[in-house]
């Protein structure tokens, strides 16, 4: 993992956007985030996971804390769509070039809507994957708002 950058890093130094990664040894299963903030001893609601939905039959990508489930009827209404529904995995990985599991929203292979949680705005830093398992970046919500032109909206439930 060491020397190896993914294409969530390149963007964030291309940018010169602050940020620090954080790696674990990911032990298996398929609650990654959940293990991310156990493994980093965080709280679970500063730890972001990434899903691709498919709002109208576009692909769009709900950013919630991993403690929390992605609330799709407020993802559809977040991006002005009427009906979201899980993305098949097969095609989250094809459009964000990312394995599941280790989808960032950021330097996703196609540029796709992102509603980030609103809850993410009360933390100084988050923590989402940083485009491997095993891997996550910490940065400022604003700057992972800004640079992938996301918007905010209550989209987690609990």
């Amino acid at each position: 993992m060491a020397g190896r950058g993914t294409p969530a890093t390149a963007l964030l130094s291309t940018r010169k956007i602050a940020h620090t990664l954080h790696s674990y040894e990911h032990a298996g299963g398929a609650a990654y985030g959940p293990e991310a903030a156990r493994a980093l001893g965080l709280e679970p609601g500063r730890v972001f996971k990434t899903l691709v939905a498919e709002v109208d039959g576009a692909l769009t990508v709900g950013v919630v804390p991993v403690d929390a489930t992605l609330d799709l009827k407020a993802l559809a209404a977040a991006v002005g769509g009427k009906k979201a529904t899980m993305a098949e995995v097969a095609a989250a990985e094809r459009a964000t070039g990312y394995v599941a599991g280790g989808i960032s929203p950021l330097g996703q292979k196609k540029r796709l809507p992102v509603v980030v949680d609103a809850s993410a705005t009360g933390y100084p830093t988050i923590f989402c994957s940083a485009g491997r398992r095993g891997l996550e970046v910490e940065l400022s919500p604003t700057d992972l708002v800004a640079v992938v032109g996301a918007t905010t909206a209550d989209i987690a439930a609990r």
